[in-house]
Protein backbone atom coordinates (compact mmCIF):
# COMPACT_ATOMS: atom_id res chain seq x y z
CA UNK A 1 0.00 0.00 0.00
CA UNK A 2 2.56 2.76 1.03
CA UNK A 3 5.10 1.63 -1.89
CA UNK A 4 2.22 2.23 -4.51
CA UNK A 5 1.83 5.50 -2.84
CA UNK A 6 5.69 6.23 -2.98
CA UNK A 7 5.99 4.96 -6.70
CA UNK A 8 3.24 6.22 -8.02
CA UNK A 9 2.84 3.47 -10.68
CA UNK A 10 6.98 4.78 -11.86
CA UNK A 11 5.82 8.78 -11.59
CA UNK A 12 6.34 8.49 -8.16
CA UNK A 13 10.57 9.92 -8.23
CA UNK A 14 9.01 12.80 -10.38
CA UNK A 15 5.97 13.87 -7.98
CA UNK A 16 7.98 13.70 -4.91
CA UNK A 17 10.83 15.54 -6.01
CA UNK A 18 8.42 18.42 -7.69
CA UNK A 19 6.33 18.47 -4.12
CA UNK A 20 10.13 18.76 -2.41
CA UNK A 21 11.20 21.46 -4.73
CA UNK A 22 8.20 23.26 -4.46
CA UNK A 23 8.13 23.19 -0.54
CA UNK A 24 11.72 24.21 -0.52
CA UNK A 25 10.94 27.04 -2.80
CA UNK A 26 8.40 28.22 -0.62
CA UNK A 27 10.39 27.87 2.32
CA UNK A 28 12.72 30.32 1.00
CA UNK A 29 10.52 32.66 0.00
CA UNK A 30 9.40 32.69 3.33
CA UNK A 31 12.62 33.11 4.90
CA UNK A 32 13.26 36.01 2.54
CA UNK A 33 9.85 38.07 2.82
CA UNK A 34 9.72 37.67 6.62
CA UNK A 35 13.80 38.76 6.92
CA UNK A 36 12.66 42.25 4.38
CA UNK A 37 9.67 42.95 6.69
CA UNK A 38 11.83 42.75 9.59
CA UNK A 39 14.74 45.29 8.08
CA UNK A 40 11.73 47.28 6.91
CA UNK A 41 10.30 47.57 10.83
CA UNK A 42 13.45 49.07 12.18
CA UNK A 43 14.19 50.96 9.27
CA UNK A 44 10.79 52.46 10.10
CA UNK A 45 11.29 52.86 13.59
CA UNK A 46 14.88 54.18 13.13
CA UNK A 47 13.04 57.23 10.94
CA UNK A 48 10.75 58.39 13.78
CA UNK A 49 13.51 57.95 16.52
CA UNK A 50 14.54 61.55 15.94
CA UNK A 51 11.04 63.09 16.17
CA UNK A 52 10.35 65.57 18.85
CA UNK A 53 7.48 64.94 21.71
CA UNK A 54 4.60 66.31 20.35
CA UNK A 55 5.49 65.03 17.42
CA UNK A 56 5.96 61.71 18.42
CA UNK A 57 2.63 61.35 20.39
CA UNK A 58 0.86 62.71 16.97
CA UNK A 59 2.48 59.95 14.95
CA UNK A 60 1.76 57.46 17.90
CA UNK A 61 -1.82 58.32 17.84
CA UNK A 62 -2.00 57.01 13.77
CA UNK A 63 -3.73 54.22 12.90
CA UNK A 64 -1.02 52.96 10.25
CA UNK A 65 2.04 53.71 12.74
CA UNK A 66 0.03 51.01 15.25
CA UNK A 67 -0.29 48.61 12.36
CA UNK A 68 3.01 48.39 11.79
CA UNK A 69 4.73 48.19 14.67
CA UNK A 70 2.14 46.49 16.49
CA UNK A 71 3.37 42.92 16.39
CA UNK A 72 7.04 44.49 18.03
CA UNK A 73 7.36 44.21 21.72
CA UNK A 74 10.13 46.87 21.63
CA UNK A 75 8.25 50.00 20.23
CA UNK A 76 8.25 52.47 22.74
CA UNK A 77 5.79 55.21 21.84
Amino acid sequence: MISELINMNGYGAYVWSSFIFTLLSFSFLYAVVKLDLIREKEKFKENYKSLDEKKLASVAKQKTYREILANTSTSKV
